[in-house]
């Protein structure tokens, strides 16, 4: 069953080499990720799932001891999730940064393994594997990596949609109580068109968090450019 969780955003910023001069604008992002996953650590966990978005192509499973980096973002650095032998598939970019946190906090708490989500999987489908993934051990403990809107401000990735605040506050609501009833009502033709990546992954957390009673607390929750970030911790 799910005993704790961590929402962390997963913008390539968020790994300071890629960030370079602009490395600081994130640090209390990066702080709060760091106290997440603590919180993960100190739930004791049998297994760690990683959930973020992915493309077609980087959907799937990933096995520990898969790796990414950042080439694409003219930096190289790379990173690799968790202990096990190299797996040729490159972890998406969502898991990489996830990787990336999970090396910056010297995670060996438990096994690893990835999970990329398409961002346009129904909320069914995102509730049945969540359920799959709290089933598969005795304590689970899951990462969930995603982002807000991306229509914040006009400089914003998807330029500005003025009903993207409204759907942050309401995600970043729901993340911050652990109201999995809340995230299941995110509409996913909103979340897609405001280009809200983490829909999916969030939900689902939501998916493998029915029934495990869990506390939530929002540690993080900003926009600096024009993109939702939020972290949360359930336990």
């Amino acid at each position: 069953m799910l005993v704790a969780a961590a929402v962390c955003p997963c913008p390539p910023l968020l790994v300071p080499d890629v960030a370079a001069g602009a490395a600081g604008e994130l640090d209390g992002a990066r702080t709060a990720c760091a106290d997440a996953l603590g919180l993960l650590a100190a739930s004791r966990p049998d297994r760690l799932y990683v959930v973020g978005p992915a493309d077609e192509g980087a959907r799937g499973t990933f096995p520990a001891g898969s790796t990414g980096g950042f080439a694409g973002f003219g930096v190289d650095l790379s990173v690799q999730l968790g202990a096990g032998p190299a797996a040729e598939r490159p972890l998406p970019v969502s898991l990489a940064v996830a990787a990336w946190l999970l090396q910056r906090a010297d995670w060996a708490d438990a096994p690893v393994e990835g999970l990329g989500v398409g961002e346009p999987l129904e909320a069914e489908r995102c509730v049945s594997t969540g359920r799959q993934l709290a089933a598969a051990a005795d304590r689970v403990a899951l990462l969930v990596m995603g982002d807000g809107s991306a229509c914040r401000t006009l400089k914003a990735p998807g330029y500005l949609d003025e009903r993207a605040a409204a759907f942050d506050a309401a995600a970043a609501n729901a993340l911050g109580t652990a109201d999995v009833d809340a995230l299941l009502g995110l509409d996913e033709n909103l979340a897609y068109e405001l280009k809200a990546a983490g829909r999916a992954p969030w939900q689902v957390l939501a998916g493998a968090a029915e029934g495990a009673d869990l506390d939530g607390r929002l540690l993080y929750e900003d926009a600096p450019y024009g993109v939702g970030y939020f972290v949360a911790a359930w336990s």
